[in-house]
């Protein structure tokens, strides 16, 4: 590519360079996708997915989640390799404005490398000027993104992850950059899903900078499209409520249920500790809720309270077709054990299928080491005695040896599932005992362990009584006579 500083780079269509993008870079995304990345980390784009301004981007037929993400470009001018931080920036010729297009519906299927889902035509249009580098410092780029005239990104590149040079630098360790590359450097916060007929708009500039450069607006228009992929050559587009809350960007955005985060206080915790599953179900019966146990399961540590909110995942029946395209890699059990907040319970909807393990020994240790309260699975667990020593908390419908594939896909996690008969919900709160497992409503918990250790309280006294000799007739339960002389004593 021969264009000069400020000229338009309309060539970049017909560039056949490197065009690698990095995954997260600004803390607003960061924070918003829940995580911090300690070393920055990239993927390559093809160079058939560059378009210039003014052009569209196609919606692929039977898809939903096109989602924009307006970032600063940078071209890369001389050749890099092995170069430090403090020389990156002079191997920089030109910035301008990037949209990084990319289609979750096909994420789940090459996650990471992100080919199917970002590489398609037009899937990084770039311009429609190029700002020179000399002119401007890498810490003081602004880049703002508009969809359908309202303003939905702007931040700058002044408080990075990672910085501009750090990115050069880094990629530049790894491989040779050469004139024409093009870093796309990240998404901040705002990137979310648009629909045929809206038009996106992307302008980087520098307003600190003599004469307040800027890349111009580049402008994208949404179609779409009408040819569907093929079944029979591979990955087709699939979605669930974790893509849709990536792709829009929260899941309020998305218009999802709200997924109450992991976090009981202390004294609830500790008055669940306290009170028995028994008792919590006779609480629950008497406000109407019936079906709330999980039946089946029995736990590996019977002598274990588990106690904590849900982390839902479900397994849909074993198809080997959808098992190769989505059981391996980090897939939704992955996804579950290796996010689980502290003082949640990963609770398994495996259809009471026992003919192969849903949770072994590895993701037993994981689940333990970020803190997870226990696992709750109407299926089996794999390496038992392994698992048990584990010391997690584990309720389960059985041992067996088999892998997953044999029986299961894993197919979601964050959804409403069913486990042992029993509708659960994340953030429901999860009590377990070695009478079993049960389910209380968020929003219920505070009335029901309190009136369950009362009813506790009231039990113990009946059972001392009834040690010292009383009938149980006329004191369980108690009638007029021995209410009065119960209240009595538990006024003194």
């Amino acid at each position: 590519m021969n264009a000069g500083p400020g000229k338009s780079p309309q060539g970049f269509a017909d560039r056949t360079g490197k065009i690698i993008a990095v995954h997260l870079s600004y803390p607003s995304r960061a924070d918003q996708r829940g995580r911090r990345p300690s070393a920055p980390s990239y993927f390559l784009k093809p160079s058939s997915s560059v378009a210039g301004t003014g052009g569209t981007i196609e919606r692929p037929a039977g898809t939903e989640l096109l989602a924009f993400e307006g970032e600063v470009a940078l071209v890369i001018g001389r050749v890099a390799r092995h170069i430090t931080t403090e020389q990156a920036w002079a191997h920089v010729a030109w910035v301008t404005a990037g949209n990084d297009f990319g289609l979750y519906d096909l994420r789940a299927n090459d996650r990471g490398s992100n080919l199917r889902s970002k590489g398609g035509d037009g899937f990084t249009p770039l311009g429609p000027e190029l700002i020179d580098a000399r002119t401007v410092e890498p810490t003081a780029l602004r880049v703002r993104t508009w969809v359908n005239g309202e303003l939905a990104q702007d931040d700058t590149t002044a408080d990075l992850l990672f910085p501009l040079t750090q990115i050069v630098a880094d990629l530049a360790q790894h491989l040779t950059l050469e004139p024409g590359d093009v870093i796309l450097t990240g998404t901040p916060a705002g990137s979310s899903v648009v629909i045929p007929d809206d038009v996106v708009e992307v302008e980087v500039d520098a307003p600190s900078a003599a004469g307040a450069p800027t890349s111009g607006r580049l402008v994208t228009r949404v179609v779409q499209g009408t040819t569907p992929f093929d079944r029979s050559l591979g990955s087709l587009p699939a979605v669930d409520d974790t893509q849709r809350a990536e792709a829009w960007g929260s899941r309020e955005a998305a218009g999802l249920p709200d997924v109450p985060r992991a976090g009981l206080s202390t004294d609830l915790r500790r008055r669940l500790e306290d009170a028995p599953v028994a008792g919590l179900s006779a609480q629950l019966r008497k406000r109407g809720l019936n079906t709330v146990s999980i039946d089946g399961v029995r736990p590996l540590h019977p002598e274990v309270k588990l106690v904590g909110t849900a982390r839902t995942l479900r397994f849909v029946p074993s198809r080997e077709d959808l098992f190769t395209r989505f059981g391996g890699g980090f897939n939704a059990q992955k996804q579950a054990f290796d996010t689980v907040e502290e003082g949640e319970v990963i609770v398994i909807e495996a259809r009471g299928e026992t003919g192969s393990g849903t949770v072994g020994d590895v993701l037993a240790l994981r689940a333990h080491a970020r803190g997870a309260a226990g696992v709750v699975t109407d299926g089996g667990v794999r390496d038992s005695v392994a698992v048990a020593a584990v010391g997690l908390p584990v309720y389960s419908a059985g041992a067996h040896p088999a892998v997953l594939g044999r029986r299961h896909v894993p197919w979601e996690t964050g959804g409403t599932i069913a486990c042992g008969g029993a509708t659960v919900q994340p953030g429901d709160v999860i009590v377990g005992d070695a009478d079993g497992v049960i389910v209380i409503p968020r929003e219920v918990a505070e009335e029901v362990v309190d009136a369950t250790l009362a009813q506790e309280a009231e039990d113990a006294w009946i059972a001392d009584r009834v040690a010292e000799g009383h009938p149980v007739d006329g004191l369980f339960p108690m009638n007029a006579a021995w209410r009065a002389r119960f209240e009595q004593e538990r006024e003194r």
